[in-house]
């Protein structure tokens, strides 16, 4: 989970946690983020877009390279990414857990997007 709001990041970690989902993260910077692929397997990513003072475009790149789905949650619309990124799933905040719950459980293939 790539999210530099703290409250927004422990929110989400616990109601992931609580649907019995193994999170690694958070981490609110695109280096440590960067360094968790590294070295951390993981079956989906939420990465929220803007990081403060960066873009999560980095990260998306590497996690596209490797084959990890993803989505974003974020205040941006769609079009504000860049066009290689606007086929990723998006949330805008604010977000209900359990829309995002239900995005990561599809993006492993155990439910449909509706």
């Amino acid at each position: 989970m790539v999210e530099d709001e703290y409250f927004i990041a422990s929110d989400l970690k616990r109601a992931l946690e609580a649907h019995g989902m193994v999170v690694v993260g958070p981490v609110g910077r695109v280096a440590d983020a960067l360094a968790l692929i590294e070295r951390e397997p993981m079956d989906v990513a939420t990465l929220d877009v803007n990081l403060g003072t960066a873009m999560c475009y980095p990260i998306a790149e590497q996690l596209k390279v490797r084959g990890v789905p993803f989505l974003f949650l974020t205040g941006y619309d769609g079009w504000t990414l860049p066009e290689w990124l606007r086929d990723v799933p998006l949330l805008i905040k604010p977000f209900d857990s359990a829309a995002v719950i239900a995005a990561v459980r599809a993006l492993c293939g155990l439910e449909k997007v509706t």
